[in-house]
């Protein structure tokens, strides 16, 4: 499909989204939250595809965030239109059932760092900055960054980020637990992949289910996400993955996976 602010590369078992307005610092628009949407499904349909990068253009920007131009005219209605619709989408991302990875290769604010917590894993070169400066714009954060921010950072230094509107580096990133790798920009992407290939040599039925215990995580208790994760386990127990994995084990040889 030919996309106007978005490049989908379909590699062989896993794909790349490249956001691709860098002239407007990768700015998330209507179009471009609609082209991630339609991404989403052809990635979904795919089972050919087990995990998910998605990055920047240019050299400036992973995303500067929401076009400004489109939130300028936003009232009480139209606002919550706004913010639910962005949000939707980040929310079909992370819950497309592989894991997906960001490579921050710069600037990621406001919406931009949004579309990164919404990813499961986050690395970033050393020149990226991260940031929620909508209180500058007299706003809050409407992409999902006031619920997911805390589950990585903390409470009081989501808090902190949040109502200061400031900047982090890189480094400053990783250390609060907001990033989990920084590696030179010239070895971001490459470094990602090697990642990638590394979780593709896995039981992808293992994969997928680790990501979506995880995820459930976020939303029970811990009595019920232990009875989620007791279903989940004896779910790929009947896998042929499984035996495959546990038998390879006994022989002393490598598991030869099958995603089956």
């Amino acid at each position: 499909m030919n996309f106007t602010s978005l490049i989908l590369e379909m590699k062989e078992n896993y794909a790349i989204l490249w956001l691709n307005r860098p002239d407007k610092l990768n700015a998330l628009n209507k179009v471009l939250f609609e082209e991630i949407r339609e991404s989403v499904k052809i990635i979904k349909a795919d089972e050919s595809i087990h995990a998910v990068i998605v990055t920047g253009k240019g050299e400036k920007a992973f995303a500067a965030g929401a076009d400004i131009q489109e939130l300028h005219v936003c009232e009480t209605v139209t606002g919550e239109i706004f913010s639910d619709f962005g949000s939707t989408i980040f929310y079909e991302l992370e819950n497309i059932g592989i894991p997906v990875i960001a490579a921050v290769n710069g600037f990621a604010l406001g919406g931009g760092c949004e579309l990164a917590l919404a990813c499961h894993i986050r690395f970033a070169s050393t020149n990226a900055k991260f940031g929620q400066p909508e209180v500058n714009l007299g706003i809050i954060p409407g992409y999902g960054a006031t619920q997911r921010l805390a589950r990585l950072t903390g409470r009081a230094k989501a808090i902190e980020l949040i109502i200061s509107g400031g900047m982090v580096s890189a480094d400053e990133a990783k250390n609060i637990g907001l990033v989990n790798q920084v590696f030179a920009p010239e070895e971001l992407l490459p470094k990602t992949e090697e990642f990638v290939k590394t979780v593709l040599s896995k039981g992808q039925k293992a994969v997928r289910g680790a990501v979506e215990t995880i995820l459930a995580s976020e939303k029970l208790s811990p009595e019920e996400g232990f009875k989620f994760e007791s279903g989940v386990f004896g779910r790929i127990c009947g896998t042929e993955d499984f035996k495959e994995g546990t038998l390879a084990f006994l022989e002393k040889r490598k598991a030869q996976f099958i995603n089956k």
